[in-house]
């Protein structure tokens, strides 16, 4: 497979969709290319950015295996050296120093994936708790795309409420 052939290819294609008279399908089609070839300038430049600014611990490969694009990338062509289980304590890894999360279970066979939060964030709001979810979520999306759903334990024992205790708002009688 070379450059060239591949161009030609892609241009055929993109000719006989566009004698189709369907101007809709060919647009999307044109831009269906540019963006699979965006997806893949980036990784290509962010492989070229690391091995170019020194790779820190663990050499080369360690520095491209802890790219979240580059990463998605070889998983994508199966070309990624570890293994699922590695993969997704990588995702969590990335996400750690935000959002704690543990591993309580993985079934390969259903891609089911069981989480627990390690410890409540922020406030423990709702909303809180979501926005923590889906960026662990995120990261194994990335990371792991064979993982097909996550489903989260409840975390310990929850903190109790917060009470908050002021001083009286001043009186008539004090505020003079």
């Amino acid at each position: 497979m070379s450059a060239e052939a591949t161009g030609r290819r892609v241009e055929d294609v993109l000719d006989r969709l566009a004698q189709r008279d369907d101007r809709e399908a060919s647009a999307a089609a044109e831009e269906l290319v540019r963006v699979l070839m965006d997806f893949y300038g980036a990784g290509l430049a962010r492989i070229m950015q690391l091995l170019e600014h020194g790779t820190g611990d663990g050499g080369p490969q360690t520095a491209l295996l802890r790219d979240e694009l580059v990463s998605s990338l070889l998983v994508l062509h199966d070309l990624h050296p570890e293994n699922t289980t590695a993969r997704i304590a990588r995702a969590l890894d990335s996400v750690r120093s935000r959002h704690a999360a543990e591993v309580a279970d993985f079934d390969a066979d259903t891609g089911t994936l069981r989480l627990r939060s390690a410890e409540a964030g922020g406030c423990g709001c709702p909303s809180t708790t979501q926005a923590a979810q889906e960026a662990v979520e995120a990261a194994v999306a990335c990371f792991a795309p064979e993982v097909t759903s996550v489903q989260w334990e409840a975390a310990g024992k929850p903190e109790p409420a917060l009470l908050q205790i002021a001083g009286r708002p001043p009186t008539a009688a004090t505020a003079s």
